[in-house]
């Protein structure tokens, strides 16, 4: 029975000493260890053995990208307006003894620095510009307090600005600000678009009177091209008549009277033409020429005409009172 207890006991022991000398460090995670109270080693992931009761665990610190939310915090600005920030800020432990032992509490560390440099920051800005830079003012926490944390073997990968929470008179007047340049710049827009289709239609309006000018132009010079040319061919046509004339009076072996008299009735028949020019053959010149004299021998031959016929009713006359006397 006494055996049994021992067994017992020393199992207990045992156990108790491999809990307390075997260790098994997770990934992502290393294990500081002091021995008699002095930083002995840092246990990286695996199994580490340590002497009980003179190594000690002081801190299990994970390697893993840590997250921090800050509390919301109230900022004053340069033009004097209360604004609340809220921000979060990732960080990354690379040296895990200066994390223990540079300082006590490496979070509060970076909460209190964040918090000071965000209102350092804000604080030298107004409240419009502080909308419209927050990639500024995150480039600008994250370079600060990644220099200020450096000696603590923290790294600040990114800090970013969750919201940023102006009162509720300055967040009504933006609001109504907003409204009215929402107003400005459609009524811009809207006289822009107006202005851009009167131009438009004035444009279209230009295009249609040059392209209908254009189209009277080449229509009046068809038509004049037409009626050249129709006046062309009829005068060619009467020029061709005339010559034919000509040629079968000429090919009769005519007199000259003729020739003139046959000449000027082609040129009647040419007269008579819708045409407002007349368009003369040279061989028929020659017959206007001797108008004057033709006009003399038709005058000529009715004067002698007249004459014989006056002669030729004396004559009966005459005889009859010849008879008559002879009679008596």
């Amino acid at each position: 029975m006494g055996g049994f207890i021992f067994f017992i006991i020393f199992v207990v022991l045992l156990g108790f000493v491999a809990y307390h000398t075997i260790k098994i460090v997770k990934q992502s995670e290393v294990y500081i260890i002091e021995r008699l109270g002095k930083f002995h080693k840092v246990a990286e992931a695996g199994l580490t053995i340590i002497i009980p009761f003179i190594d000690k665990v002081r801190s299990v610190v994970s390697l893993k990208q840590q997250t921090m939310d800050i509390p919301p915090q109230s900022v004053i600005t340069s033009d004097n307006v209360t604004i609340t920030i809220d921000t979060v800020v990732f960080y990354k432990i690379i040296e895990p003894a200066k994390a223990v032992y540079e300082i006590q509490s490496l979070k509060k560390g970076i909460e209190y620095l964040t918090i000071t440099t965000i209102r350092d920051i804000v604080g030298k800005m107004e409240l419009d510009e502080t909308f419209s830079s927050r990639d500024m003012i995150n480039d600008r926490l994250r370079i600060i307090l990644d220099e200020a944390t450096d000696q603590w073997g923290c790294k600040i990968d990114r800090v970013e600005i969750k919201d940023i929470t102006p009162p509720a008179d300055i967040r009504d007047a933006m609001e109504k600000q907003m409204n009215a340049e929402r107003n400005k710049r459609a009524l811009i827009l809207e006289a822009e678009g107006k202005r851009q289709s009167a131009i438009t239609i004035a444009e279209g309006r230009k295009e249609a009177a040059i392209l209908d000018a254009e189209a009277q132009k080449e229509s009046t010079i068809r038509k004049a091209t037409g009626e050249a040319d129709a006046i062309k061919q009829v005068a060619e046509a009467k020029a061709k008549e005339i010559q034919l004339v000509y040629d079968a009076i000429k090919d009769s072996d005519p007199d000259d009277k003729l020739v003139q008299l046959k000449s000027l009735e082609a040129l009647k028949e040419v007269a008579k033409g819708d045409a407002n020019k007349i368009f003369i053959p040279f061989e028929a010149t020659s017959a206007l020429g001797s108008l004057g004299a033709l006009k003399d021998v038709v005058t000529d031959k009715k004067n002698k005409k007249s004459k014989q016929a006056e002669e030729l009713k004396e004559q009966p006359v005459e005889k009859n009172t010849t008879n008559t006397e002879n009679h008596e």
